[in-house]
């Protein structure tokens, strides 16, 4: 074999190394490129990151594992307008009118503490502090609202694409000032002045990108015996306050996996109120509808917190005509508990 044939021979095997070399270096950047695309093992799920926001919007659907803790800060604002008529009547005849308006803001800031008894079995404990004002009649009051003590639990596991179903029921004290207990003429509540008891239950089903979510829930409120308040030149002896029924249903959409939009309705009903008085007469008020319209975002401003904020509006006269809301969780990992 000549030296031509060599050199030839020579040159194509150093051709083909470089080309398997080269197709090794452009198959490993591709490898590389396929590993960094596929999802990492701590890569979180989207599903899950969509679920994440709308349980910030709508807690009464998340549950924490056993022994999980979470803190969360909330400020409610609402204000309600309203005019009232007084009626002097002397032997059934009207001799005075008068038409009073009437402005009530209120401010709640509220603590909400959640502890999980069991994976399906969440504790959750409120504690809010109020202060009211009402403009029209220059008075202010700032103190405790009614403390509240609520239990949810989810019957079934979660199974994906599959409907969630929570039970709850709630505890809520007289803690706050009580509205028969104070000279309305001059001071504010900021409780109910009553114990009660409310169960529901919740339904919410993600449809990625819509989570559906509706509740119903009634409260049963206690009867308030040996109060001793003057109205009306009367003295307040006895307050039976009547059951409640609610329904709630809407819906959330998902802007992106860190940003929910979300938007509900509120249906409540109430039966008749009765007060008894010291000389045997009583009164009561008629059976009452309430109803509001809700809407909140869900806003991930970090990986492991979301803020939620809310406006809404009442629909119907016993409703508050404007509400405000911010939710923010507290980081309590650095406690020790």
């Amino acid at each position: 074999m000549n030296s031509w044939v060599v050199r030839v021979l020579v040159i194509a095997s150093s051709m083909l190394l470089i080309s398997n070399a080269y197709s090794e270096e452009e198959q490993s950047k591709v490898d590389k490129a396929r590993d960094a695309l596929a999802k990492q093992s701590d890569d979180e799920d989207s599903t899950r990151q969509l679920e994440e926001v709308f349980q910030a919007a709508e807690k009464n659907y998340s549950l924490l594992r056993s022994g999980g803790k979470s803190l969360s800060y909330s400020l409610d604002y609402s204000y309600t307008s309203d005019s009232r008529i007084s009626l002097e009547v002397v032997n059934s005849t009207v001799r005075n009118a008068n038409v009073n308006p009437s402005a009530s803001h209120s401010f709640t800031n509220s603590f909400s503490f959640d502890y999980g008894l069991l994976n399906n079995l969440t504790l959750n404990v409120r504690v809010p502090l109020s202060s009211r004002y009402d403009t029209q009649r220059s008075l202010s009051v700032t103190d405790f609202g009614d403390v509240s003590l609520s239990l949810r639990w989810q019957p079934f596991a979660y199974v994906p694409g599959k409907a969630t179903v929570t039970m709850n029921t709630t505890f809520s004290s007289k803690t706050g000032v009580s509205p028969y207990e104070i000279d309305s003429s001059r001071q504010l509540s900021t409780g109910s002045g009553t114990y009660s008891f409310s169960t529901g239950l919740s339904v919410s089903k993600v449809l990625d990108p819509v989570v559906l979510f509706s509740s119903v829930s009634s409260s049963y409120v206690l009867e308030e015996n040996g109060l001793n308040q003057v109205r009306g030149g009367q003295i307040l002896k006895t307050v039976q306050q009547g059951q409640s029924f609610s329904f709630s249903g809407g819906f959330s959409y998902s802007l992106s996996y860190d940003t929910s939009l979300s938007i509900s309705t509120q249906i409540g009903y109430s039966t008749e109120t009765k007060l008894f008085f010291s000389n045997g007469t009583n009164a009561s008020s008629p059976d009452s509808v309430n109803g509001s319209m809700n809407f909140s975002l869900g806003i991930r401003v970090d990986p492991k917190t979301i803020m939620n904020t809310s406006f809404g509006f009442g629909l119907t006269e016993d409703a508050s005509d404007l509400s405000l809301g911010l939710s923010y969780p507290i980081n309590i990992g650095a406690f020790n508990w």
